[in-house]
Order: C-alpha cells, then structure tokens, then sequence
C-alpha cells in the first residue's frame, strides 16, 4: 500500500478531516462512505462518479485499505477460508459460511467469521490460534476490511449477513478498536446479526454493555469449574468465574435476548455426565443457552486432544437439556478446509509448544 494512510475504518466525521486538503466538499465524506462500505470499492479508480483529477489526488494521498486476499480454501460444505495479508505483512484469516439446505425461494443466510487480532495471547488448549501466541490487534479498518474483500468476492449486499466474532483473536483485549468496527457495521449489519465471542474479558464485557445497541454476546465457557477451566483456559486464573458471571449479571440483556455460551467438547476432559450438570446448574439461573462444539482436532497443533464420538457427543447434549438449559450440538462447517471453529492461524508454524498445552491437561486436578 505505499505505506499511504487508509481510509477505510475511519468514522464520516474523522474521514472528512482526513480528506479536507484534497476534497474540501462536506458531501465527499460521505460519497466516499457509501463506495467503500454499499459499493464494495477497494480503489479510488472504480468511484466513477468522482472527478479524474480527485481520483488521482486521492490516490496520491490515500489508499482505500482493504486487506490484500492472499488464497481462498474451499470446504465441501460450501464454507470458504480467506487469508489476508495486511500492510505490515501480518496474515490473519476469516471464513464465509453459507446457509445449510436452503430452503427454495428462501432468502440466504450468510455469516462470517471475523478476526479481531493477529493471533492470540490466550493460549486455550484447545485452538490452534492459540498455540500462535500474541499478535497485535487489528485496526478498525482491518476488522472491517475482511467483511467488505469477503463480500465484494461472494456478491453479498447490504443487510445479507450475520457477523461473528469468532475468528483470530480475543475481541474484548481489542475493545476499543472493536467498538469502533461495531458503529461502522451499523451502517448494514443490525446489532442482533452481530456477535462476540469472548473467552471471559470482564472488563470488555463491562464496556461492551455500555453501548447503547449491544451486539449479541457469547462466552466460551468449556469447563464449569475453575480448576478444569484454568487448565483448559488460562484466563481463567485472571477472570475466575464468579467474576465471569457477576459480569453477566449485570449484562443489560433485553427481552427475548440470551447470552450464548461455547462449550468446546474433548473427549475424556470436560465430556461426562458429572461435567454436563455442573454445567446446567452454572447457566440455569441467566437467560441462556448452550452451543457444545465438538473439539475440531488437530494432530500438529493439539496433539493428545480429541473429539468425542457422536453419541458421547449427543448424550452430553441431552444431560445439560435434563438441567433445564437449551442445548444445540454445532458441528463446525469449513473443517475440510481447517476453517471451522478452534483452526484458524494465518501461519503455518506455532510459537507457543503444542506440547506445554497440553501438559497442563496431564496435571491432575
């Protein structure tokens, strides 16, 4: 990019300041908003409404900042990987999900998986981001960048889309620039089609509540106790869960809105029946439900980890169902193209030792 400045997640107001010198209009701040975020334009060169001469004098100045596709990795379930190359060379992936048997005449549902950071700092068990290490968070730009490449690439308009907040990355370690992103989807995404997933950031949470719109939120649970949960996920020694749940407690959740909580599933970790009614007696008292994602294994990046089989897998469903909580099994699309949910990296080698995770596991309780 030239190292020239990006517009692109820039609000209208702090883009008319941007481009005063060259376009002094006070329309132009918002022509070029509708071009970048309706129009899908990742150049000055395709606003063909503006003037030759402003094009060239914008891009002289700027560029439009999408992130640059890298590859595209299809699944055989109609997901699709996206790797970005950002300009300072950091890799980051997101994921189009389409729709399962659509029903004819029906109008699609499309999400995309988001990240929100170049890698994680997190270090849970069981994702491969994970065993990335930290990376820096993204800008507003960037965050927002891989929803409009992604959409530009798979014909997808306005109001189409749900967005998730589940890709590379802990949201709520990036909140500001997060709730930034968040006023900018808002200009074609409804905040009921948005959600954040959070490994527990009580802080985030708490500033997240504040907004005045809130997006749907997620917490990726995983264990019901803090000694499994601190094992499985090391935030939890930082937000232990009873400041977990005081801080959904005060989460202002509307009528007919639950908080959802990620319960990744490895078999012979957090899979029995004792776990499944801790579980239930732990979300019962919120309004909530329960999504058990199968763990998505991976021999290289979390060896000794496996899924459990399909009827372990319902049978832990239906005891959490018994505790009186809604319950959803997520099978995660994409896995054929290592996309699905706990897979993506945007490298190819770890810093953090697979095996170093994983021996926290072998530590008894």
């Amino acid at each position: 990019m030239n190292g020239l400045p990006a517009l692109l997640g820039l609000s209208e107001p702090d883009l008319a300041r941007a481009v005063a010198e060259v376009a002094p209009e006070r329309y132009r701040a918002r022509q070029l908003m509708t071009w970048m975020y309706e129009r899908r334009a990742a150049s000055f060169a395709e606003m063909t409404d503006l003037s030759k001469a402003l094009r060239e004098r914008l891009a002289e100045k700027f560029v439009v900042g999408l992130p640059t596709i890298v590859s595209r990795t299809p699944a055989e379930d109609g997901a699709e990987k996206f790797l970005f190359e950002l300009a300072d060379g950091a890799r980051i992936e997101a994921v189009y999900i389409p729709s399962e048997n659509p029903e004819e005449g029906a109008p699609r549902r499309i999400t995309i998986c988001l990240s929100s950071q170049a890698g994680c700092a997190l270090d849970c068990t069981f994702c491969v981001t994970g065993r990335m290490g930290a990376g820096r968070n993204l800008t507003p730009g960037e965050i927002v960048g891989q929803y409009l490449a992604i959409a530009k690439e798979r014909g997808i308009g306005p109001h189409e889309a749900n967005l998730v907040f589940m890709g590379m990355g802990e949201p709520l370690l990036n909140a500001g620039n997060v709730l930034r992103a968040l006023d900018l989807f808002e200009r074609e995404v409804s905040p009921r089609k948005i959600t954040i997933s959070t490994a527990g950031v009580v802080p985030g949470i708490d500033l997240l509540a504040t907004r005045t719109r809130r997006p749907n939120l997620a917490v990726s649970l995983t264990a019901p106790d803090d000694v499994l949960r601190s094992q499985l996920m090391p935030v939890n020694n930082t937000y232990p869960l009873a400041d977990l749940f005081a801080a959904l407690r005060r989460w202002p959740l509307e009528h007919g809105r639950r908080i959802t909580f990620e319960y990744v599933l490895i078999k012979g970790v957090n899979d029995h029946p004792a776990h499944a009614a801790a579980l239930a007696k732990l979300v019962r008292p919120l309004s909530s439900k329960v999504n058990v994602i199968p763990l998505n294994e991976s021999r290289e990046w979390l060896p000794g980890l496996q899924r459990p089989s399909e009827a372990a897998v319902d049978a832990f469903a239906r005891d959490v169902e018994k505790g009186g909580v809604p319950v959803t099994v997520r099978w995660s699309k994409g896995l054929g193209g290592n996309a699905a949910c706990g897979q993506l990296k945007g490298r190819e080698t770890p810093r953090h030792s697979p095996k170093a995770a994983a021996a926290r596991l072998a530590k008894p309780p």
